[in-house]
This record gives C-alpha cells, structure tokens and sequence, in this order.
C-alpha cells in the first residue's frame, strides 16, 4: 500500500536519518537524505542519493519483514523474471529510534495505474508469470505465513472475526448475503499442497513500470510461504473486463485457491470499505453458480 505523507510520521524524518546514516553508515553520510514521493504505510522510505534508500518500519509489528527480506530477497531475486529490491545493509536502532532497518538499493520505475501501462492485458501476463516463477522459487527454511506475513498466505479463518464484524456494518450497502456465501465457500477450501512463496501485497502501489511494461515488484513484507491465493487479489483490485480474464488464464490456478482468493480480496474490502473491490468480487462470485 502506498499513500502521500508528510514527512515526520511515526516520528520518522529525514533529519533522524541523516543522524542514523552519519553514525552508523559514515561512507554515506555526505548522500542528500529526501523522503520519497508515494510512501507506504508500513515503512518510511528516503532516497539516499541516487542509488540507495533507507527504509525504516513505523511500527514494532513491521520490524520482522527487516531482516526477512535481507535474508530471502537475494535468494529469490535470480529466479524471478524482473526486478525486486536489493539488500545493502541492515542498520540498528539508535537516537531514540527503537528498531532496526534497512538500507536497499533504489530502483527507478513508475508506480503502476491505468496511464502508466502500455496494455493491461500484457501486463495480466507479466504479473502472472511473476506469480509463478515466485511459486517456483526453492522454499528450503523458508518463513511459514504468521504473524510476520500478517496471516497472508495463511488459513483464512484468522480473518474471520474481522470479517463477519465488516458484513454486519455493511448490510444496508452491499449484499450482504451473497457476500457471506463467498466468504464461506472460502473458508471451505484449503491449501492442502507443500508451501509455495507468495509475495502477500501484489498491489499497483508495489508494482514499477518503465516504458509501459512491468519493470520490478517491490516491498516483500509480508512474503513467506504458504497458501498463494492472496497473491490473485489483484485480479480484483486492479484488472477487469479482458485484462482480468487473461491474468485467470495465465496464472492457472484451480478453482478452490480462486475460491479463497475470493475471500482475501472480500475481507480486505469490506474492512476498508471499499466497496467498488467487493462489488468486482461479488460478480466474479455470479459467475461461477
């Protein structure tokens, strides 16, 4: 997820990076410190002159994904088909920052939308071939989907208070009906195969695009192994009409992992309301009876 901030949230500001980066990392304490455009929620993100970032979590829940992704994302990285962040360095806490965090290599791109990609159904593609070379990947000691991956990739039923609590509230806006139906024809399925790598935020806010294309794939916080149904969400939230039909054909999942792809992308909705994503899933939901 990524979003507009001002600079100093969670107490993060360039000035403390700066101290970091100086005390820690003095061969680049001389590089301009700049918060990034589009941040997300998880991690402030500064440009460290032109090659690198500092990335640090904003909250104690984030810290995992530290040192989870300086481990796997060089082990992962020459199995995938396009770019995803580099590891430099894991930096300390210090100066009143509490946690440890991250130095990576920056990478250029556009973050995906609907102007910026050249043909949406060659960009179906693209993702879904990054979904399966991902499901390819050598899951030796990999992190089982928890509490680090925030359930993703893991039984839906950890979603499921919040869920029904979200259908409640929501009765007089959406079907409500045919939204637990969907929900339930979820919790019905499992993944019932060895472990495979998911991503767990394969959104347009993490997606880079140059020149029209698929160019990197980035923020694997909440990545493990496990169920890969939540990485099909964004047949959902960003593919519809033609473009979603190719990214189904592509990616060649069977119908029980669309079954809970279903629910991960219901239960993300309704607990944000978003209600244009819940309406995508209720009619894909249609069609399938």
């Amino acid at each position: 997820m990524t979003e507009f901030h001002q600079d100093g949230r969670a107490g993060i500001d360039a000035e403390l990076v700066r101290r970091l980066i100086a005390q820690q990392f003095p061969q680049w304490a001389d590089l301009p410190v700049t918060p990034v455009k589009v941040d997300g929620w998880d991690n402030r993100t500064y440009r460290l002159g032109t090659e690198l970032t500092a990335r640090l979590p904003t909250a104690e829940s984030y810290v995992a994904a530290v040192e989870k992704e300086h481990t796997w994302l060089p082990r992962l990285a020459p199995v995938l088909p396009v770019e995803i962040p580099s590891a430099v360095a894991i930096g300390k806490p210090g100066l009143g920052y509490p946690h440890p965090w991250a130095i990576r290599r920056w990478i250029s791109g556009e973050t995906a939308s609907v102007d910026s990609v050249a043909d949406l159904d060659a960009f179906a593609r693209a993702i879904a071939d990054f979904i399966l070379a991902l499901q390819g990947a050598d899951t030796t000691g990999g992190p089982l989907a928890g509490a680090h991956s925030f359930y993703r990739g893991a039984a839906l039923q950890h979603y499921h208070d919040e869920t029904i609590e979200a259908l409640a509230g929501l009765k007089d806006r959406i079907d409500a009906d045919l939204a637990a139906e969907v929900w339930e024809a979820a919790l019905a399925t499992s993944w019932d195969r060895p472990p495979v790598w998911f991503h767990g935020d394969i959104a347009s806010g993490n997606l880079l695009v140059r020149d029209g294309h698929l160019s990197a794939v980035i923020d694997f916080g909440t990545s493990g192994i496990g169920d890969p149904a939540c990485d099909l969400v964004i047949a959902y939230t960003f593919f519809s009409g033609s473009s979603r039909a190719t990214f189904r054909e592509a990616v060649t999942q069977d119908d029980a992992t669309w079954a809970r792809a279903r629910g991960s992308a219901l239960w993300k909705a309704l607990i944000t309301e978003d209600l244009p994503v819940v309406e995508a899933v209720l009619n894909d939901f249609r069609q399938t009876r």
